[in-house]
């Protein structure tokens, strides 16, 4: 197979321009038969008055002899972006040789749970998913209930239910990981094969919005379910019960105790409750960093002008931001879960405590762009040096939002942010925040260090995007959810201290994002199918 990268076209140009270019490169006349497919697409709007796509494809050749002749006409004209690659497909391992008395079980449905469960499932262990949440048509109903009433569903919410935290989230499908073991694409052609659109498989910045992912997690429940694994929806696990330093038994909220030698924690990263009940039984975890912060709104338009010179463009589509700075301070803030025509959405899980979170849907058509603005901060920052000690400091945070404007959203005005005053009436930036909002003193329940790199921050980010500091854009909070505070530790065997336990994904602290927590599903499948034969 040969791989021609750095192919540019202009933005508009249509399918068969593409595939005139490849022939063009590879000096193939237009009788030949041509067969590629396109591994990478990139926008690159450096010049905006010359926006132009930037890919990546590969040519399937009829023969080796026939790549041969291609590669040899075209050496010395193209030669540093044509190359001859042998692609490797991802392999899932042969069983192992111990047996199981009884299927492996997975706590969690979100991402990390879901690709192990199929994984397994796929390869004959028939797993049992435990979820404490509903299945994901029924979790909706309760968010948007919860979004207009703001009655909360402590099972059911933006947290917790099948399709995890990223359900109502932007989406996104892009990490930084490394995989050349193929676990990458597979994750992108599983979604694909579920009803997600092709191209993002290739395209540089793919993401799935809400309303997509919801059909996608319920179809790739159903290939588990035909598969031979089963689901217990509304059902937590209240208990684990160990003996001689192994997890035997699953206490469940249903009343019902269940035996399993291999369970795989994918709890989310919210899972505060389970987090505490692993800290009693014995498991080893360790606070780790995060980040905390506010989201902040702009006018899409706004964006868009900057970014791509114009607004409105069918073609381009939202524009997208990533932007960074390290404070005076020395501690870094930057732009998280980025939602380009998305909304500010009430992400609560417990009473009396308040985050928020950014959703797109896959439309990305709304009014207004919104970012988290978040500052990292460490177990030095924690009010107590216990493994939960990151979760008492998110708690605090959010038990201040929530009484700061009696369970709405609190927002503030970037100019009264700065001059630390409340506000009391909107600019010309409407929220778009589902659920109920109130203009407040937001920057009055962050820490000063956090405040104080938020508004350098902004400043900062306002040379790389002009109104970025408008003074009418608009700060919500409290964003305390960007990652797990707690690292359930385990060793290379993928188990934690407590054998049998399988800590995985996001809530475990192995993962960051809907891709790199299906992927670290994958791996722990794989752990358990190296060790044990199917049932």
């Amino acid at each position: 197979m040969i791989r021609i990268s750095q192919i540019q076209l202009p933005v508009g140009h249509s399918p068969e321009d593409l595939k005139e270019k490849i022939r063009k490169i590879l000096s193939i006349k237009n009788a030949e038969d041509l067969s590629y497919k396109i591994v990478r697409q990139s926008l690159d709007a450096r010049k905006k008055s010359e926006k132009k796509y930037v890919y990546t494809v590969d040519i399937l050749c009829r023969s080796k002899n026939a790549e041969r002749q291609i590669l040899k006409r075209v050496h010395g004209v193209y030669h540093k972006n044509i190359m001859s690659i042998n692609p490797q497909r991802y392999i899932f391992p042969s069983p192992g040789t111990k047996a199981l008395a009884h299927p492996p079980v997975v706590i969690g449905s979100g991402p990390a749970g879901l690709f192990c469960a199929l994984m397994l499932a796929r390869h004959g262990y028939r797993p049992l998913v435990i979820e404490r949440g509903a299945q994901a048509d029924e979790r909706k109903d309760a968010v948007e209930r919860f979004w207009q009433t703001g009655v909360l569903d402590h099972q059911s919410n933006v947290q917790f239910g099948e399709g995890g935290a990223g359900t109502f989230s932007d989406g996104k499908l892009h990490t930084l990981i490394k995989d050349p073991a193929g676990r990458i694409q597979l994750v992108l052609e599983t979604f694909v094969e579920a009803g997600a659109p092709p191209e993002i498989c290739y395209q540089q910045k793919p993401h799935l919005g809400t309303d997509v992912l919801i059909e996608i997690v319920e179809h790739i429940r159903g290939q588990i379910e035909v598969l031979g694994g089963r689901f217990l929806f509304k059902t937590q696990v209240t208990d684990f019960i160990c003996e001689d330093g192994r997890l035997s038994r699953l206490q469940l909220s249903t009343g019902e105790k269940i035996c399993a030698e291999a369970v795989v924690g994918a709890i989310g990263h919210s899972a505060r409750d389970t987090f505490e009940l692993l800290y009693r039984r014995g498991f080893a975890m360790e606070a780790k960093s995060f980040a905390v912060g506010v989201r902040v709104e702009h006018p899409q338009e706004m964006i868009d002008r900057a970014l791509y010179g114009a607004a409105g463009d069918p073609l381009l589509g939202a524009a997208s931001y990533k932007l960074t700075h390290r404070g005076k301070n020395g501690r870094g803030v930057y732009s998280f879960c980025m939602c380009p025509g998305g909304y500010v959405v009430n992400a609560s899980s417990e009473e009396r405590a308040l985050a928020v979170n950014g959703m797109s849907y896959q439309a990305r058509d709304g009014r207004n762009a919104n970012s988290a603005l978040v500052v990292t901060v460490s177990p030095a920052d924690y009010p107590d040096t216990s493994p939960l000690g990151g979760v008492a400091y998110q708690r605090d945070l959010e038990r201040k939002a929530w009484a700061l404007a009696r369970g709405r959203v609190p927002v503030q005005l970037w100019e009264d942010f700065r001059a630390q005053r409340e506000s009391r009436e909107l600019g010309d930036v409407i929220p778009s925040i589902k659920g109920a909002y109130s203009l407040t003193d937001l920057r009055s329940i962050l820490p000063e260090e956090v405040g104080a790199t938020i508004e350098e921050g902004i400043w900062a980010f306002q040379k790389k995007i002009p109104g970025f500091a408008r003074p009418d854009c608009l700060l919500s909070g409290v964003e305390s959810r960007t990652s797990s505070p707690v690292r359930i530790l385990r060793g290379p065997d993928m188990q934690s201290s407590i054998q049998g336990f399988y800590p995985c994904g996001e809530g475990a602290g192995y993962a960051g994002g809907i891709t790199s927590a299906a992927i670290d599903g994958i791996k722990v499948a794989e752990a358990i199918a190296k060790k044990y034969m199917k049932i």
